[in-house]
């Protein structure tokens, strides 16, 4: 993760307009533990492109990490609006195991909620 931050943040020093190496910053920085940084990094990528579902969902998972329930579910919920759940599997892969559990239940447990009030209605 350390030589991934290195070559991310000199390709975004090189062009500060490429998401891509600035979402690859905040994975590298969540990587290694440094959640908040990764965070701050994310919003500057989100304030460019406030509709990128893979901004979005790392962001969810930052605030469903914090303890911060009703800000993650409003993050997965413009992710399920945009109709760009594609990034969600990848990302999966980049997340800690109990960062991904975390995610994993949380969603699950929001879709059972959702699916018993259609049912109640």
């Amino acid at each position: 993760a350390p030589g991934v931050y290195q070559l991310a943040s000199l390709l975004v020093e090189l062009d500060t307009s490429d998401e891509a190496s600035r979402i690859l910053c905040a994975d590298a920085l969540y990587q290694m533990g440094r959640a908040e940084e990764a965070h701050k990094l994310l919003l500057v990528a989100l304030s460019r492109n406030p509709q990128r579902s893979p901004i979005l969902a790392r962001l969810a998972l930052l605030q469903l990490k914090k303890g911060f329930m009703y800000d993650g579910n409003q993050l997965l919920k413009k992710v399920i609006r945009i109709g760009d759940t594609s990034c969600l599997l990848p990302i999966m892969d980049i997340f800690k195991d109990e960062d991904r559990k975390l995610m994993q239940t949380h969603c699950h447990f929001r879709a059972l909620t959702i699916l018993k009030n259609k049912q109640e209605d």
